[in-house]
């Protein structure tokens, strides 16, 4: 298995092994569809025997029908020859149907399956890779794949049967003429396996370049306030111009390889036809064969010096589906930790005790990465244990970086501890499906995710069955009704992408509605109104109360003040607990708490600070 950064950034070699082994992962989507491939390959036979059958009418004529020996009709010759005319065109219908309905069939299984992946994968493999890079593999990559199956690999495959049998009918009709013919054969397949994999190596770099030029275009673009604030889109423009241009020139050798091999392959066929039809005219004259014998003999060699050629060009092009979808299904080959399951799934889980929300953190130590790869001595939790009865509220405090965050990451099972245990209602957070897990909680951040859909689905995310009823209950609840209400349409009013057109007291009363209609026994709050106005806060402080109660809440804060009713503080220095306690308790103690309560309450008028 691979991991993150080997598979979106480490170019393959594709030569015939990774073809084939590509093709071994692409199988179970192209399984199930066995009968239209059947279909494929009879239509396919069938057109190309209509085609082959020609020749053999072109030389009737020639030899029969134009002096009327052997009582052949000349009209029934040309009838004979619409009739396979008209079997040549309905095959070669079909067969563009069933391959082309195959590729689109086949490349949007292969991107739902890519995706839905995608989505389960942990957060250590999203940590590493690139949101663009992942797009651009799911679109640029799959319909180039899509395209090159869908046309490509059809005329491949149509003109190596056509290859094969004008070969085999050049030597049924002229032996000795044949093998002009094919002793070219050489001379064209050594330098098309050479060109070959040339063009896929260089197909799969330009393929590559254009995923960290469609990577940085992304990031650019969901910056773009960033970026104008910053007066950078003048230098962004220029590196995505050089990245385009990067693009474009690795493109540029890939197509001078294909040029070149379709060139020589294309100089090599067809001169060695027109030798043949100069060594089959001296032998017309010399009464060796007859005239319809030699056109007979030279349309197969055109058939098969055609076929030849076409797939000369189109190898580029299947190079390049096949590197389509090595980058593709690299994907599906990613080690990941975390594995989870659909959230379309019965994600209910019961607990194994009587009780509901009960949290327990034992011993746990944690770092980021692998142990190999990372400092053993600089962990982000060490030896952390804490525990939040049911119904309860702990708050956690501390310095920026003392791991409070990954408190909460490690609970929803974003990542696996690497000492210790972590236990939701008596079961190790280990040995559960995260999905199930995760939906016990409901967690209301600090930069909340608004989807660019209307507010009933952002509200309805977790639930998406939910009820108009039970949606504008968790409004009001969230107090969100008055400015929803007053939105041109309502709770069906779309929002723009990340919710730009809200203010954050907005979306945050939007993700606290979000968790009302979760209806979770345990509720995650990360700094859930730190970056707000006094006004927007009092609202969502009001509504995150109404919220608590009756859960089991962990909660994040900066302003020390919006975790003074905690029933327990536990305070986080350098990942580890260095003080736990009550409000009163940790005031009197001249510990760390103590020193941050000093600073945030010292600038307050005596009163307030008296009342926090």
């Amino acid at each position: 298995m691979a991991n993150a950064a080997d598979t979106l950034s480490t170019p393959t070699r594709l030569d015939a092994r990774s073809a084939r082994r590509t093709l071994r992962e692409l199988w179970p989507f192209i399984a199930p569809y066995k009968g239209r491939i059947v279909a494929a390959f009879l239509a396919l036979v069938g057109s190309t025997t209509a085609t082959l059958t020609v020749p053999l009418s072109v030389r009737l004529v020639i030899d029969r029908g134009f002096t009327g020996e052997d009582g052949v009709p000349l009209g029934g010759v040309f009838l004979g020859l619409i009739a396979v005319v008209s079997i040549l065109a309905v095959m070669s219908a079909l067969r563009y149907y069933l391959v082309t309905w195959l590729g689109e069939r086949v490349v949007a299984d292969l991107r739902s399956a890519v995706f839905a992946r995608i989505m389960r994968f942990d957060l250590a493999f999203h940590d590493t890779a690139r949101a663009g890079e992942l797009v651009s593999r799911l679109t640029s990559d799959a319909t180039q794949m899509k395209s090159a199956v869908g046309s490509s690999v059809s005329v491949a495959l149509r003109n190596f049967f056509m290859f094969v049998g004008a070969s085999i009918m050049m030597v049924v009709t002229s032996p000795a003429l044949s093998g002009a013919v094919l002793l070219a054969i050489p001379f064209v397949v050594i330098p098309l396996i050479v060109f070959g994999r040339q063009v896929r190596a260089r197909s799969r770099v330009a393929q590559d370049v254009l995923a960290d030029a469609s990577a940085m275009a992304s990031e650019a673009i969901s910056s773009v306030r960033t970026v104008q604030a910053h007066t950078a889109q003048g230098r962004l423009a220029r590196m995505f111009a050089d990245a385009a241009e990067a693009s474009f020139e690795a493109a540029r050798h890939s197509i001078v390889a294909r040029a070149l091999l379709t060139a020589f392959a294309i100089l090599v066929i067809f001169s060695s036809v027109v030798l043949v039809l100069w060594y089959g005219a001296n032998a017309v004259v010399a009464g060796d064969m007859t005239a319809g014998e030699l056109g007979q003999f030279l349309l197969y060699a055109v058939f098969a010096a055609g076929a030849l050629g076409e797939v000369s060009q189109v190898v580029g092009e299947v190079a390049q589906a096949v590197g389509a979808a090595d980058r593709l299904c690299g994907l599906l080959k990613v080690d990941v930790r975390i594995l989870q399951r659909d959230n379309d799934e019965d994600t209910a889980v019961k607990p194994v005790s009587g009780d509901v929300g009960h949290v327990m953190f034992d011993h746990v130590s944690f770092r980021y990465g692998d142990a190999e790869e990372t400092n053993p001595n600089a962990p982000v939790l060490r030896d952390v244990s804490f525990e939040a009865l049911p119904g309860k509220t702990i708050a956690l405090v501390g310095p920026s970086g003392a791991g409070k965050s990954t408190v909460l990451q490690l609970l929803m099972r974003f990542y696996d501890v690497q000492n210790g245990k972590v236990l939701v209602d008596g079961q190790n957070v280990a040995a559960m499906d995260p999905v199930a897990l995760r939906a016990r909680m409901a967690l209301v951040p600090q930069d909340v995710a608004i989807f660019a859909a209307s507010v009933r689905d952002n509200v309805a995310f977790a639930r998406p069955d939910a009820t108009s009823e039970e949606i504008a209950a968790a409004l009001s609840a969230a107090n969100a009704s008055s400015f929803v209400d007053a939105l041109p349409d309502g709770i069906d009013t779309m929002l723009g992408e990340r919710g730009v057109t809200l203010s954050g007291g907005q979306r945050q009363r939007l993700a606290i509605a979000r968790a009302v209609l979760q209806d979770a026994p345990i509720l995650l709050l990360d700094e859930a109104t730190s970056a707000l106005d006094a006004e927007s806060e009092h609202l969502v402080q009001d509504a995150l109360e109404r919220l608590m109660v009756g859960r089991t809440v962990l909660v994040i804060a900066h302003r020390l003040a919006t975790v003074r009713s905690a029933d327990q503080i536990v305070v986080l220095d350098e990942g580890k607990i260095v003080e736990q306690g009550t409000h009163a308790e940790l005031a009197a103690s001249n510990g760390l708490y103590a020193r941050l309560a000093d600073l945030q309450f010292s600038d307050l008028p005596e009163k307030v600070a008296e009342s926090v």
